[in-house]
């Protein structure tokens, strides 16, 4: 497999640069870290969409408006969080995958880039909708569009995180893909990206459930004909729906990520993880049937069991990356060593510079200039004619009374007329060079 690797795929050397933290310690802050940060993604993205959808339905129901407003006070403060959290993530990532991060984003390129416009007008609209509320009252129409461009962003933005992801684990890819939009063909972007929004309406429909039947949430003062029970039922709904969604999706993801990153210990943790969900499921198909006195019955033992399936699906995540690059980390490594020995023996053994220079010794106090003439300029410069560059009589008449100043046009040569081309930098001569190079072609006559 690494020498079908070697063929098809680019192995750039790595960073030779120890890890801020050992290694087991920034995979678990990695993983942790990343949880919680999509958790309040999840919040943010599935109360914007639960927004507009109330708002929408709030047009002729007005619990449903006021339902929308109680929610979209929510979007803001999950918003908030869920960029504090993303610093320990993207950090960790970095520094544990840097050459494989930065190599998936560079190849995204402006999309990539475009994500902090787009996230920054996301936001912006969704406090433009939480403080206008009342402003915009007798406006609805504009309030829902308002909401509704933050949904399309927050619906849109999800795609170049996963794109740039999904990238990352496939260096055998790198060199097929042309921009974002052809790495957001690849097999396992769209899967993963309804998969991910199943999730952020599960998460958001328990969410709703605890922030609106707590006791000191005031309830009645809001909703007319709306009940606790009501919005619990239909939190729960909302939760159980997009849960069986992923089950449901959950192979076709499986199915359309390659091989390369399977083991039996990443089958074993994803299953394990879908082992401990299903009695959660059950427990809430039991309350949405059930009694509304029972319906909160059960409610701490259904987050705790999909809290830890978020645990082991996260882990899995990790396994199947870990699993995947492992082949091509190897060849980067063997890269990265061969060229670290070949640059510690360019080291220890310098090569001496040989001698190119051809001196006439007939030419007198001129004779070391006319060589390095003849090895550096005489490709572009004759006597008396006109080559590439002048001749050398025309410097002479321009330089003739200003040696220094010819020195200084040979350091940093510039560009005086249209009709000769830039003349190059001659970097590898010396101060010496260049002196007895001016004085070479200041001894030419006229």
């Amino acid at each position: 497999m690494i020498s079908f690797l070697q063929v098809t795929t680019p192995v750039p050397r790595a960073i030779p640069l120890e890890l801020p933290l050992p290694e087991w310690l920034l995979v678990t802050l990695l993983i942790v870290s990343f949880l919680l940060h999509i958790i309040f993604v999840n919040l943010m993205i599935g109360g914007t969409v639960l927004t507009l959808w109330c708002q929408i339905r709030g047009l002729k129901d007005p619990d449903y408006h006021n339902l929308a407003h109680e929610i979209s006070r929510t979007i803001t403060v999950n918003k908030s969080l869920a960029v504090v959290l993303g610093v320990a993530p993207l950090l960790s990532i970095s520094a544990l995958y840097a050459t494989y991060f930065y190599s998936a984003a560079s190849l995204t390129g402006g999309m990539w880039i475009a994500i902090i416009p787009m996230v920054t007008v996301a936001f912006l609209l969704t406090y433009l909708n939480k403080y206008t509320w009342n402003v915009l009252d007798k406006n609805k129409p504009l309030s829902i569009a308002i909401i509704a461009t933050a949904t399309a962003l927050f619906l849109f933005i999800p795609f170049i995180f996963l794109v740039n992801i999904n990238l990352m684990l496939f260096p055998e890819k790198w060199g097929t893909v042309s921009g974002f939009f052809s790495a957001l063909l690849l097999p396992n972007v769209f899967p993963r990206y309804l998969h991910f929004i199943c999730a952020s309406m599960a998460v958001t429909g328990l969410f709703i459930f605890w922030y609106m039947g707590r006791k000191s949430y005031p309830f009645e003062d809001y909703f007319e004909k709306l009940t606790r029970y009501d919005v619990k039922k239909k939190a729960y709904s909302l939760t159980l729906a997009a849960s069986v969604a992923q089950f449901i999706m959950g192979p076709l993801v499986m199915l359309t990520l390659p091989t390369k990153g399977f083991s039996w210990q990443l089958i074993v943790t994803i299953l394990s993880g879908a082992a401990i969900a299903l009695p959660a499921m059950w427990l809430m198909w039991k309350a949405i049937n059930g009694k509304p006195e029972n319906i909160d019955r059960h409610f701490g033992k259904i987050v705790v069991a999909l809290s830890i399936t978020v645990i082991f699906m996260g882990s899995g995540r990790h396994l199947y990356r870990a699993t995947s690059l492992e082949p091509h980390q190897k060849m980067m490594a063997a890269q990265t060593a061969e060229f670290e020995r070949l640059s510690k023996e360019a080291r220890e053994n310098p090569v001496a510079e040989k001698e190119d220079l051809k001196i006439d010794s007939t030419l007198g106090p001129v004779a070391k200039g006319a060589a390095i003439f003849q090895v550096n300029c005489s490709i572009c410069h004759k006597e008396k004619e006109k080559l590439v560059g002048p001749p050398m009589t025309e410097m002479v008449s321009i330089y003739a009374n200003n040696k220094d100043g010819l020195k200084q046009w040979i350091k940093a040569p510039g560009k005086k007329r249209p009709d000769y081309p830039q003349m190059p930098a001659l970097s590898q001569l010396t101060d010496d060079d260049r002196e007895q190079l001016a004085n070479y072609i200041l001894s030419i006559k006229k």
